[in-house]
């Protein structure tokens, strides 16, 4: 999947090889996290102006990836209470069609590149495109890189089963509108 706009030029490919090359050193760090704990291998590439349009629309992209993937019966639903050293986050996921992003990320030691904002940015661009409901909160946690990167495996594991395939619909209206 490819998106290119003025400000960015972002390439996601699930199940291929290559690694991950945004040019941003953090986010490259919890891409790799999150599509290990998804149990995918994944190529990402890109380019950007700004911080602030790379996670965004890394995170846009991401979602259109993952939603093209998705076989007619899957999950669903997934979650994750991911430990990290003294970071606690709970990371919560509904493909159901209805894109919002619950962020309540936090932590009293801030880390260089490790921004609450940028994560609010992903998870919302990865929401919207995806159509998932995203929740992930911080249970306790004290250093930002710690909450952050419990944060980005959490949504690996909580990704990683929603997108399981399944027998039924996993719906009471028999339909998901995604």
């Amino acid at each position: 999947m490819n998106r290119k706009t003025r400000e960015t030029d972002v390439t996601v490919e699930l199940d291929a090889a290559g690694g991950i090359r945004t040019g941003d050193k953090v986010l490259d760090h919890l891409l790799t996290a999150l599509f290990f704990y998804m149990g995918r291998g994944a190529k990402v590439e890109a380019t950007y102006d700004l911080r602030h349009h790379l996670w965004e629309d890394v995170g846009i992209t991401l979602g259109e990836e993952l939603r093209s993937k998705l076989s007619e019966k899957f999950a669903r639903f997934g979650d994750a209470v991911m430990p990290m050293d003294d970071a606690l986050v709970l990371v919560a996921v509904d493909i159901s069609g209805r894109p919002y992003a619950s962020v309540e990320l936090s932590f009293e030691e801030g880390e260089e590149g490790f921004e609450a904002s940028l994560v609010r940015e992903f998870l919302w661009g990865l929401a919207r495109s995806l159509r998932a409901t995203i929740h992930v909160k911080t249970l306790s946690g004290v250093n930002a890189h710690h909450v952050v990167e419990a944060a980005f495996k959490g949504l690996g594991v909580a990704l990683g089963r929603a997108i399981r395939e399944s027998r039924k619909v996993e719906s009471t209206k028999g339909l998901l509108e995604v």
